[in-house]
């Protein structure tokens, strides 16, 4: 139940099982299944456990609290491409139309939905998933379940993430961006030549067709980027557990 308690709250932080609809029951029983499949072989690292009703209740809470940190650093890690989908609609101008984001069931900008879509599925097809159920895994053995952790252990791997969150989140749009500048540049030298031009109403189609063929032509070149980005999450949970105390057997 403790190491559920952890399971949950880490993928309710994150957008892994909301990609695909699915029941809350679903979900319940998915967390349910994965803590009793790893408690198992794992079970020596549950060497304190909760005596009374208080101490139960501590473990509980402690756990929720381990699960939603380590969620932050996959969450952080899926924000870099929201936040080049947010620089890319404000660029192109597709700020203003907003449609519904599956995986996060809000309304958001075109390309932002795009690549947030896109990240979950690049994030599958390199076994990311893989990679992260053996880190929950690693993390019973530096974390175990119901004993107390320091926030101390966690704070520095989640600080420096988040500080390099916006480098990387630009480094995926930065191609687009600065194929968007020179067009900016080649309007507004229109604009001086030919003040009879109304460059509003020409600027906007012509920086959405110039746009979307950049990214078209230059979106290859973010696979380098998106690695990058999920090897942050797996080097925000190194450090994590780095910086932990050894909680049981290598």
């Amino acid at each position: 139940m403790l190491l559920s308690a952890r399971l949950a709250a880490l993928f309710l932080m994150t957008p892994l099982l909301y990609a695909v609809p699915m029941p809350g029951s679903v979900r319940v029983l998915f967390a349910l299944g994965l803590s009793a499949a790893l408690s198992l072989p794992l079970a020596w690292s549950a060497d304190v456990l909760p005596t009374g009703p208080g101490d139960l209740a501590a473990s509980f809470l402690s756990e929720l609290a381990l699960g939603a940190t380590l969620g932050l650093g996959i969450l952080m890690a899926f924000s870099g491409f929201e936040t080049a989908g947010r620089l890319l609609d404000v660029q192109i101008g597709f700020g203003m139309a907003q449609v519904l984001d599956p995986v996060t069931r809000r309304q958001v900008p075109v390309l932002t939905s795009v690549f947030g879509s896109l990240a979950l599925l690049i994030f599958f097809l390199v076994d990311g998933h893989h990679a992260l159920l053996r880190g929950v895994a690693f993390s019973l053995e530096r974390f175990p379940v119901g004993r107390a952790w320091s926030i101390g252990s966690t704070a520095e791997p989640l600080v420096r993430q988040a500080a390099g969150l916006f480098t990387l989140g630009f480094a995926l749009a930065a191609p687009v961006v600065l194929s968007l500048l020179l067009l900016e540049f080649a309007l507004g030298v229109v604009s001086r030549n030919l003040p009879q031009a109304n460059m509003l109403a020409l600027g906007i189609p012509v920086k959405i067709v110039a746009g979307m063929l950049a990214l078209s032509i230059l979106g290859g070149g973010m696979g380098a980027v998106m690695l990058r980005v999920y090897a942050d999450i797996y080097r925000t949970w190194a450090g994590m557990f780095e910086l932990a105390p050894a909680g049981g057997r290598r």
